[in-house]
């Protein structure tokens, strides 16, 4: 145990220059390319990380972007829905207009033809009323009038009988 803690320079020499020698030689073949390999992994790495924020930073503005044009489509959809329910609308209320319109027309013509055919029919009443009138008069009279004197005679009637009427209303 004594040689323990006595130390031998000679030895102590030659195991400091083996030393200083395995450290130089480490440094030129092993330690050089280990940090070379590691500084090119953390560079790879590091390139990784950065075209992988790139990678996100391009992403969430490609979602910004698909967002902000949902949201026009989504407008866009709006505005077209409201156009066409206005178009709806006035496309109903002219239809409706129209068919009113046709409605009245054709209630007026229902009219002025019921007017017309009330007319013709009154008339033809009357031409059958003076006609069976003269008849029976003419059995009456036992003589036949002539038809200028049957024309005369039912015009006046005629007149007396307007004038009796506009007098009543």
């Amino acid at each position: 145990m004594d040689k323990l803690l006595s130390p031998d320079t000679g030895l102590m020499i030659w195991v400091i220059v083996t030393f200083l020698c395995l450290v130089g030689i480490l440094k030129l073949f092993a330690w050089g390319p280990l940090l070379g390999a590691i500084e090119a992994r953390e560079g790879r790495i590091r390139a990784d990380r950065e075209g992988a924020e790139k990678a996100r930073a391009e992403a969430e503005r490609i979602q910004k972007d698909f967002e902000s044009q949902m949201a026009g489509v989504a407008a866009k959809t709006k505005e077209l829905l409201a156009a066409a329910t206005k178009d709806g609308e006035a496309l109903r209320a002219k239809l409706k207009a129209e068919a009113e319109a046709d409605a009245q027309g054709i209630k007026d013509k229902t009219m002025a033809d019921l007017a017309n055919e009330k007319n013709r029919l009154v008339g033809e009443l009357r031409k059958d009323v003076a006609d069976l009138s003269v008849a029976a008069a003419a059995k009456l009279m036992h003589k036949t009038v002539d038809a200028g004197v049957q024309k005369t005679v039912l015009d006046g009637f005629f007149k007396d009988l307007e004038t009796s009427k506009a007098s009543q209303n």
